[in-house]
């Protein structure tokens, strides 16, 4: 029989970007775990057991366009997301400064400019998102690293932890040094994700990040249940127009907006009052928008109840 540990682990390892774009990522608190299946649902992150390591360089560049390897970068093509929570997994934690490093596809670093190096930062539920390239592999000692990224994560007001993120399948995980410890504080396994192609061909892997800060509760987790939620947004991705389906459950003022990554509005749909009825809302982007993820947002009654994740190409 599986351990309450592993059956988290496997859970959050086969959560990728589709369920963070159906809004289901759960926020699991103490309450929670006592009666779900994930019971262990919130270990923090561990510290890596190599740390920073040689190859960090102070103070680098915000990450533009959510992209930190620009377009003409060699390699396959990965996006990172995730979340950020407090350590009993209650709150989100907004404002966390993500700071990323990687080698390049050939496995060299940048140690002059700050080329695939840069920060991003949670949004307002916490989620974070950057498009970079697959890192590559290179030798330390007799044995080749595994593929890995470098993060330092530092809540405001909160102490930086630096950790480092694997690959679910890399074969020189079993001999590295950090990548293959399973237990104690510097236990790869949460650190160790699956990645999945998505329509355009584009590596996805989910990864959640559980410090110690202070955060936010959304209630995203059972407000829905009783105020309302979006059934679906088609076409996703989408180009001109995307259509969203969405139910209330009971008489509400209802409001339908877009948010950027940054937690900025940059569409509101309508705002009225609704009864109990499912209904249909349309988005045509203006032109000049730019390309990238989305949250289209429904409130009910000024209460955020229910989010789904879009991407304009």
């Amino acid at each position: 029989m599986a351990s309450k540990k592993n059956s988290r682990r496997k859970f959050l390892k086969n959560t990728t970007l589709g369920a963070l774009s159906l809004g289901v990522l759960p926020l699991v608190s103490k309450d929670a775990m006592a009666t779900g299946n994930i019971t262990d649902a919130c270990d923090p992150t561990t510290l890596d057991y190599y740390g920073e390591g040689p190859f960090y360089t102070a103070n680098p560049p915000q990450i533009q366009g959510g992209k930190l390897a620009d377009s003409s970068e060699p390699g396959e093509r990965l996006i990172i997301s995730g979340r950020v929570t407090n350590l009993d997994c209650s709150q989100v934690i907004p404002d966390t400064i993500i700071d990323v490093w990687h080698a390049d596809d050939a496995g060299a670093y940048d140690n002059v400019g700050y080329k695939l190096r840069g920060q991003t930062k949670s949004n307002f539920n916490g989620f974070f998102q950057f498009e970079t390239i697959m890192p590559g592999k290179y030798l330390n000692g007799a044995q080749y690293r595994p593929a890995h990224i470098h993060f330092k994560i530092t809540p405001p007001g909160g102490t930086t932890l630096t950790t480092q993120l694997y690959f679910l399948g890399d074969t020189d995980i079993p001999g590295d040094a950090a990548a293959s410890i399973s237990s104690g504080q510097f236990d790869a396994t949460d650190r160790t994700i699956s990645v999945h192609k998505n329509g355009q061909g584009v590596w996805e892997g989910s990864w959640d990040v559980i410090v110690d800060g202070q955060g936010v509760s959304t209630g995203l987790n059972e407000a829905h249940v009783d105020k309302g939620m979006i059934y679906r947004v088609s076409p996703n991705p989408f180009t001109d127009r995307v259509e969203i389906f969405y139910g209330v459950f009971r008489p509400a003022q209802v409001k339908i907006s877009v948010f950027d990554m940054q937690g900025n509005e940059v569409a509101h749909l309508s705002e009225e009052n609704l009864n109990a009825e499912k209904y249909t809302a349309e988005w045509r982007p203006e032109a000049d928008l730019p390309k990238g993820y989305y949250f289209i947002s429904l409130k009910v009654n000024d209460q955020q109840v229910h989010y789904q994740k879009v991407l304009r190409n």
